[in-house]
């Protein structure tokens, strides 16, 4: 199914949403919104350490734990909305969660691999929906919100994170 097939669109995540292409099909942006292509520049992810833009911000290992850890959260609630399960499931601390990691102990590699098998698991569970799971819905931090559009937001996470770093913390390289 499509990006253009969410109706309604959901309000606070269609931050992420919005980074996709209206014409594309979820599993061809699982295809080609890997965590690899994505996050292709290695080096410098590496290169950049534990220096931040400012104070109190994350690190670059600690943005890519946050993308795991998300995407693990919005595959859940995808399972439980596609299930027809209606429970309001709430909102989650991405600062506590961030602040109780071991993110600083494992490389960018690592943070890396389990991002692919997250990934791959993710895809398995998409591809286990009819177009008629992908459409049921419920409400994730006050937002009605369908398992088609929680997918979409899967790939478009990553690429707002990407997109921070590439602004923010690449130039910080140039200094």
């Amino acid at each position: 199914m499509k990006k253009s097939e969410i109706n309604p669109m959901p309000a606070f995540f269609d931050r992420y949403i919005n980074l996709i292409d209206d014409d594309v099909d979820l599993f061809d942006g699982f295809d080609s919104f890997t965590p690899g292509k994505i996050y292709s520049e290695v080096e410098k992810l590496i290169e950049l350490g534990t220096n931040v833009y400012q104070p109190g911000k994350w690190t670059v290992k600690d943005i890519l734990q946050h993308v795991i850890d998300n995407e693990r959260i919005m595959a859940y609630r995808a399972l439980r909305f596609s299930r027809n399960d209606k429970t309001l499931l709430p909102g989650y601390d991405e600062e506590i969660l961030a602040a109780n990691t071991n993110a600083d102990n494992l490389t960018v590699q690592q943070l890396l691999e389990e991002f692919n098998l997250v990934r791959a698991s993710t895809i398995a569970l998409f591809k286990g929906m009819s177009d008629s799971m992908l459409l049921r819905s419920g409400v994730a931090f006050k937002s009605d919100i369908s398992a088609l559009a929680l997918g979409f937001v899967i790939l478009g996470h990553p690429v707002h994170h990407m997109n921070v770093i590439k602004e923010r913390y690449f130039p910080l390289l140039e200094s």
